[in-house]
């Protein structure tokens, strides 16, 4: 049960003063998501974005130009537009004994105007100063106040995210209101930490966040802030190590005798690297032992994961167990299911696949297979994991790809079998801070090594204003042999983004290139895209129109050429695995990034490092700078962050102080049963740590 304290912060938005249904509707389509509308505490987290300056000028003659200027003055005229001028605006001077300023409002209501500026009047007047033709004016001035009203100006004014309905200042006032509501919290901070940061309370940091001295206190590092950082960092880390001692609490060993790695290893076309062999040894030795594997295993683009994967699949059908290799899309499960084929067949190991599209007597002899035994690896979908779906004995389920996959679905992976060890693996290579707060349940292996034989790939942006001459630079390499990829973000034509769509390149292409241009998107039927992939794979398809599907895994060592239509919109993650589908043959290899401009300061940084590096680890760290973590530990796919506070305060120190903190806690109260450990549990609630919140109740 959530702690009773913290029910007025999971009311309902509306439960504050001047919140109706209509501005109700607005906050739920900021902050609200499918599974919950807007509720206090979504607005107590809602932090300012910035402040604005209204600490008052002296005079006039000082009021900054060019920038946000209080100052009080007195009204000396009001100027109406000549009536031949109907679109000319109302003017309004205001004076004191240093200078004056017009005030300019169009579309004015006079009356208004009027009753608020009196001539002879004196009024606080806020708002941007400028200078037009030498003279000083304020184009319709944030406030306009009677000078007994000033207590009711602050000084440093919040500013907040908006939407369409929300005015600033009706944000400021329901904001402010919410973490009004926050009450007097158990504290689960340390006494001694919090003495060493000089940390307030929790609800003190979140007035003083909602209500900057300064500009500082709203934008940038922050006492106060960083304790709200701290607090949810700790929060998901003790989410992590419940999660950690759950999965690892109970296991089988699996210990092999070595004669079918020893098999494979033979068969392969290359000589295993260090990193390889490492990653190999860690996850034989996880199975060995009586306690869940949860690794993951990270390498750049064809670091040889894949290989890894299948030496532990051999290590447990050694132990007559079977395995799972689960991959995120069918064309990469087929792809991976023909390169492993023979590998296998050369040790004697029956491989199967299982999609969503096998269907009828094929379908009922694999699922047949795996619940008598005989099948001993299964690569597919998702599908895998679907009711109907069952194993004689499940010891390894394999996870490529999925460097989205969270903390929630690892919980569900060992549904299918008996303490399932698993190994999570990703192209993504990701930064130490990311593992730790997203994988911190989990042993890591890293492969560093760049595959041998691999060169380096020319990345250039151009802008797609050149796109005539990008088709003549891709009809010179199909020329020279070459085979190309080009990519769009959208399947189809769109009626509200101006983005290149598959279909209609495909079909621009073509009709330049003919029968030498090839399209494959999802939305294709499976045995489509299966035809499309094997014939640009097989050479009779030169050029190959796809969508994002080809991200992950797809392999053609011929194509060297990339070209990424409106690489503005994609992802750093995204662009470096879709370059990394080039640059795999002897041909030297080309990626082409055509953007759309004007650029955002973003999209123009992820275009940069795309050209200066190829390192993944590199493009990871600066991915991780740009955007964020996503949610990991909360069970919303969408809404909410998972990190409301952290980011970007996400540093070592706090983490590692944070990792520190969660392991002795859970260490010393398994159960958080002590007087701390009852604040943590509110802790937990507070920042919705849904999955440490089950595996509590579940004892």
């Amino acid at each position: 049960m959530r702690p009773s304290v913290l029910d007025p912060l999971f009311a309902p938005a509306t439960a504050l003063s001047g919140v109706g249904p209509k501005l109700a509707k607005a906050l739920n389509k900021l902050l609200g998501d499918e599974t919950h509308a807007a509720r206090v505490i979504d607005l107590m987290f809602h932090l300012p974005t910035g402040a604005i300056d209204r600490r008052p000028s002296e005079s006039i003659a000082e009021a900054p130009i060019g920038e946000v200027a209080t100052f009080s003055a007195q009204v000396t005229e009001h100027r109406p537009a000549p009536p031949t001028k109907a679109k000319a605006p109302y003017r309004v001077i205001v004076e004191d004994e240093t200078g004056d300023v017009t005030l300019v409002f169009f579309h004015a209501d006079v009356r208004h105007l009027l009753q608020t500026l009196p001539i002879g009047a004196y009024r606080i007047i806020s708002g941007k100063l400028e200078l037009w033709d030498g003279m000083r004016q304020m184009v319709h001035p944030d406030r306009i106040l009677d000078p007994k009203l000033a207590a009711t100006l602050p000084s440093v004014e919040p500013v907040y995210g908006l939407t369409e309905g929300i005015g600033g200042r009706v944000m400021a006032r329901i904001a402010a209101g919410a973490a009004e509501r926050c009450p007097e919290l158990p504290e689960w901070q340390d006494p001694g930490f919090l003495t060493r940061h000089d940390f307030v309370p929790f609800r003190n940091a979140i007035h003083a966040l909602h209500h900057p001295v300064d500009l500082k206190a709203a934008t940038g590092e922050t006492v106060a802030r960083r304790r709200i950082a701290y607090d949810e960092l700790l929060a998901s880390q003790i989410a992590l190590a419940l999660v950690r001692r759950q999965q690892k609490a109970a296991g089988r060993a699996t210990a092999g005798d070595g004669a079918l790695r020893h098999a494979i290893e033979t068969a392969l076309p290359f000589t295993l690297t260090d990193g390889q062999r490492k990653a190999i040894a860690d996850i034989h030795d996880d199975m060995e032992k009586p306690e869940r594997m949860l690794r993951l295993l990270q390498g750049d683009v064809g670091s040889g994961k894949t290989v890894v994967a299948l030496m532990a699949m051999a290590a447990a059908a050694e132990a007559r167990r079977q395995s799972v290799l689960m991959a995120p899309t069918e064309i990469l499960a087929r792809q991976h299911a023909e390169r492993l084929a023979p590998l296998a067949d050369k040790a004697g190991l029956k491989l199967a696949l299982l999609t969503g599209r096998e269907k009828g007597a094929g379908r009922r002899q694999v699922l047949e297979g795996l619940a008598n035994g005989e099948i001993d690896i299964v690569v597919g979908t998702h599908a895998l994991f679907q009711e109907g779906v069952a194993f004689h004995d499940l010891a390894l389920a394999v996870v490529d790809e999925q460097h989205r996959f969270g903390v929630h679905q690892r919980l569900l992976l060992g549904a299918k079998g008996e303490a399932v060890d698993i190994l999570v693996m990703t192209a993504t290579p990701i930064p130490r801070t990311l593992a730790l707060t997203w994988f911190g349940d989990m042993d890591v292996s890293i492969l560093s090594e760049k595959p041998a034989g691999r060169k380096p790939i020319t990345t250039r942006a151009i802008s797609l204003e050149r796109y005539d001459e990008v088709v003549g630079a891709v009809g010179r390499a199909l020329d020279a042999g070459a085979q190309v990829y080009w990519v769009c973000p959208l399947v189809q034509e769109s009626d509200t983004l101006d983005v290149a769509a598959a279909q209609e390149r495909f079909e621009a292409l073509q009709a330049i290139f003919g029968d030498k241009v090839g399209l494959l998107h999802g939305q294709r039927p499976g045995r489509d895209k299966d035809a499309a992939m094997a014939t640009f794979s097989g050479g009779q398809t030169r050029v190959l129109v796809s969508t994002t599907v080809i991200e992950v895994g797809v392999d053609v060592p011929n194509a060297s050429v990339m070209v990424i239509e409106h690489a503005e919109r994609f992802g750093l993650a995204q662009l470096h695995q879709l370059r990394g589908r080039i640059g795999r043959g002897s041909a030297a290899s080309t990626c082409l990034l055509l953007y759309k401009g004007p650029l955002g300061q973003v999209a123009e940084a992820r275009l940069t490092i795309m050209r200066e590096s190829e390192d993944g680890f590199r493009i990871a760290e600066e991915d991780l700078r740009l955007r964020g973590e996503g949610e990991v530990l909360g069970t919303r796919q969408s809404g909410s962050p998972d990190w409301r506070i952290a980011r970007p305060e996400i540093d070592g120190d706090l983490l590692a102080a944070a990792c520190d903190d969660a392991r002795l806690l859970i260490e010393r109260d398994p159960q958080l049963e002590t007087p701390r450990g009852q604040a943590i549990r509110t802790l937990l609630y507070l920042f919705e740590r849904d999955v440490a919140i089950r595996l509590l109740r579940a004892g």
